[in-house]
Formats: C-alpha cells, structure tokens, sequence
C-alpha cells in the first residue's frame, strides 16, 4: 500500500470513530444520564385530601392493600405515589408501614386539612410542619372517684417512643423533627401557593376533635400546636423508625379561634402546594 492510501486510510477511520461518538440520537437522548429514583408517597386521609392528586398522574395504576388505596404513576417525570391513609392515628400509622415495606419511598409527604390553634393564621393558611406531635398520649394525675376529669390538668405528657423502653412512665413531649431537604424544598417553592401564607409550626396530632377553647390554647401555648390533625404524628413516627424523610404540609379548612369557618376548597389548594414541594424535591435528589 503506497503512502497516500495510508493516509486516506487513516483519515477515513479517524472520521468514523469520531462520527460514531457524536451521533444525534446520544445527544438528543440523556436518559442514560439521568439517575433513578424510588418514588416520593403523598399521603392523604380522605377523598377530598387525595382525588385532586391521583388525577394529576400520569398513567396510574391503583393498587389496594387492606382497606388501603394506593395510586401509582408519574408527574413530570419523577415517580409518585398517592396513598389514601383513611382517618385517624392507627390508619395513617398502618398505611405508612405498608408504603415503606412495598414501594421503598424516597420521602414521605404527609398533607391534608387542619384545624387551627394560633389565633394569628387565616383559613387557607398553610404550616409547615417543622414539628409534629402527638396531643393525645398524657398520664393523667390521680383523682379519687366522683372528682370528675379535668383535661386541662393533664400535664404529662406520655412518650410512645422512647428511647429506654425500660422506663415504665416515661414521661416526655415527642416531637418529631421535618427532614431539613423536604423543609428547604417547601420553602424554596412557596412562592408558588398563593391561597394564603405558608408558615413554620408544630403540627398536633389525635384521635380527637378539640373544639374547647381553652384546651386549644393548652397545645398552642405548652405544646406550640400551630393546627391539629389527626394523622401526621403517627406517620412520623413509622417513618422515623424506618430512617425515611418525612414533611407534614397542612391547611387550615378552619380556626375556632377567630371565627375562621370551614372552606372545603382548601384540600384543593394544599394538595397542589404539596405536589409542587413532591417535585422540587425529587428534583434536588436527581441533581445530586
């Protein structure tokens, strides 16, 4: 082969090679970039809380566990799962341990409706909650018979978690801290809820409907109870105990304490701030 073949040779492989690592379908298509990730579960207790929610994914499948419904698709890309907890601690407590145990979630949003304990927040208002807690455990004092009940004196707050499972009476308020990257993703898309304002607080949690000013204030002023509910606590602590991120987000639908009355368009509105907070999320764990 003379010198010029060589050459030409040469040049038409190099041109090949080069041709082979540029072609437009791996430039056009990153996906073999793009890191994978386990879904993020919104949870909510009733209809009004989920149905806006299920029907924003993107090719859902509903799966049904006990008497638990969960709806699987996707929203700008990203996997989410809405989770219908049904009322109350043991519900929402069972839900959250199916989720975890089935979908392996990346995060846990637990979001919904509220009654309102701080006289300073609007309905539509929206707490963060950097704190969650149970409002219903307590030692009650002893009273002999016919002295009646007095909730008001019931100081002693009963940690259902604690750390020596030795101690008989262990005697503590437990608050449940809000993951810091789900906390700096509600913030970072706040802007975006323009129902009312979105604040930090303590969210309460109970099987019980407070409507007796006084025992509102209680939490409010010794517990820093900024709404009541009556699943977040026990959601935090399943997910607590298995290390999953965890947030609860939740409007207020009323607030006894200025005449704030119900507005049943709230769950509308914090369902929609919620999934923005889901995506903006999920985007900073892509970006990682």
């Amino acid at each position: 082969m003379n010198l010029k073949k060589i050459i030409y040779s040469t040049a038409l492989l190099g041109l090949v090679f080069l041709t082979a690592c540029t072609t437009p379908t791996e430039k056009s298509d990153p996906s073999h970039l793009i890191k994978k990730l386990q879904p993020i579960v919104i949870q909510g207790a009733l209809p009004i809380e989920t149905d806006r929610l299920a029907k924003k994914l993107t090719n859902p499948s509903i799966e049904t566990l006990g008497g638990w419904t969960f709806w699987k698709g996707t929203y700008q890309g990203f996997p989410v799962i809405i989770s219908k907890t049904r009322m109350g601690m043991s519900n929402s407590a069972a839900a959250t341990a199916l989720a975890i145990e089935r979908y392996k979630p990346i995060a846990i949003i637990n979001q919904g409706t509220s009654g309102g304990h701080d006289p300073n927040l609007k309905v539509f208002d929206v707490v963060l909650g950097k704190y969650t807690t149970n409002i219903n455990a307590f030692k009650t004092p002893v009273l002999p018979e016919g002295a009646g009940s007095n909730s008001l004196a019931w100081t002693e707050a009963f940690d259902v978690l604690p750390e020596d499972e030795s101690d008989p009476e262990p005697i503590a308020i437990r608050k449940f801290a809000a993951d810091q990257d789900l906390l700096a993703a509600a913030h970072r898309v706040k802007h975006l809820y323009t129902k009312g304002k979105v604040v930090e607080g303590t969210l309460g949690s109970a099987d019980v409907w407070n409507n007796e000013l006084d025992r509102i204030a209680f939490f409010h002023k010794n517990y820093g109870v900024s709404a009541e509910e009556m699943e977040g606590a026990s959601v935090a602590q399943i997910a607590s105990q298995f290390n999953v991120p965890f947030l609860g987000i939740r409007v207020l639908s009323n607030n006894i304490t200025n005449n704030g009355k119900y507005d049943s368009n709230t769950g509308k509105a914090v369902q929609d701030y919620a999934l923005d907070v889901a995506i903006e999320y999920m985007r900073t764990k892509q970006a990682e």
